[in-house]
């Protein structure tokens, strides 16, 4: 019932307003005609009394006298007021709606403007949805944009989180939204020509926004990617939690280090201290190029004390550890994402303190070329 009532509201101004304004003019044409054939007066007079008596004025210089006079001075009267008195509260009820909506889209711009780092995610659908619990399971500020206002209802605004409920493209509102601080873009409507048309208007103002983009079909791959999309994603191929990794590359470090399991808590703790997260970690069997993954995805630090004394309760889960740590020769590689990559050079320096760093974004192909070395 909500929605039906939100929807006809929405829809009453426009409509309405412009059927007032016709029904008015209509009534001041039968004002005219009546008072000119049945009050008897002139072009002039009637115009005058047909505007005296729909506005209720009634200066008392014409009197009607006849019963039809006085029924037409009643209905004309009566019309009048109620067709007035309907268009103004319409009038104000669209002024006070847009009031409202540019007071409230102000509220939003002021809360982008105290957010330090976020995400702008472009449609709300099945894949946007994907996209979402992947940057708020990591705590990442989100500018969702979806028009379609059921698509979000669901959605809790706080200060990491906003909405609106607009076209990204119309008066270049995306493009007044991405700034230093934001990360990314990720377009994941269902539309590839509206997905293309968002990539024109960023490119537009922002030639050095990273942009990820969704392709439905595989042969808009290549336009998409001439219109300026820095990553273009297919969903039947990576699916939605690929389109968050493909956005945050600049924000992604592969880190391949080399020290013993005892090592993995004192770890955990500088990783935290930089507010990054840890997403997996590769373990690299000499001599084979693929390596072996866990997915982690925390950067809670309780996480990490739990898993210290899981392993210290339980000594056939910390000598399984160990075994495959010697396994790979204590080399590894974690994948870390974080806020930029001065912090990224922080976290290095800090971890050398206390283990081997073999290298940063190595490939596989490379890191094998190492674990060879180092096992002979």
């Amino acid at each position: 019932m909500r929605k039906i009532i939100y929807k006809f509201l929405t829809k009453l101004p426009t409509k309405y307003v412009t059927s007032g304004i016709i029904l008015i003019v209509l009534l001041f044409a039968y004002g005219i005609i009546g008072s000119h054939f049945i009050m008897g007066l002139n072009l002039v007079d009637s115009i005058y009394y047909s505007v005296s008596t729909m506005a209720t004025v009634g200066y008392g210089d014409y009197i009607p006298t006849t019963g039809i006079q006085k029924i037409f001075a009643t209905t004309l009267a009566l019309s009048g007021v109620a067709l007035l008195a309907y268009v103004f509260n319409i009038i104000l009820t669209n002024f006070q709606e847009r009031m409202s909506e540019y007071s409230k889209g102000a509220r939003k711009m002021r809360k982008i403007g105290r957010m330090d780092d976020y995400y702008i995610l472009c449609g709300y659908g099945r894949v946007g949805k994907v996209v979402f619990q992947e940057l708020n399971k990591r705590k990442q500020s989100v500018i969702i944009f979806d028009k379609d206002t059921e698509a979000t209802e669901d959605l809790v605004e706080d200060e990491n989180v906003v909405v609106i409920n607009k076209d990204a493209t119309e008066n270049n509102l995306i493009s007044k939204a991405i700034n230093d601080k934001c990360r990314s873009v990720i377009i994941s409507t269902g539309d590839d020509v509206t997905n293309l048309f968002i990539v024109l208007t960023i490119r537009e103002t922002n030639p050095d926004a990273w942009i990820v983009s969704r392709a439905s079909k595989i042969e808009n791959i290549s336009r998409l990617k001439k219109a300026g999309a820095d990553k273009i994603v297919s969903p039947e191929v990576i699916g939605g939690k690929d389109l968050y990794f493909e956005s945050a590359k600049p924000h992604i470090l592969r880190l391949t280090v080399q020290h013993s399991s005892d090592e993995i808590f004192d770890e955990f703790k500088t990783i935290a201290k930089f507010n990054c997260n840890l997403e997996n970690i590769d373990y690299h069997i000499p001599g084979i190029e693929t390596p072996l993954s866990r997915e982690i995805n925390t950067m809670n630090l309780d996480d990490g004390k739990k898993y210290a004394n899981y392993l210290r309760k339980n000594k056939d889960a910390k000598n399984a550890l160990d075994n495959l740590y010697n396994t790979v020769n204590n080399i590894h590689s974690h994948l870390i994402s974080g806020p930029d990559h001065a912090t990224f050079d922080k976290l290095i320096k800090e971890l050398e303190k206390h283990e081997t760093i073999l290298g940063k974004n190595l490939t596989n192909k490379e890191i094998m070329e190492i674990t060879k070395k180092r096992k002979e």
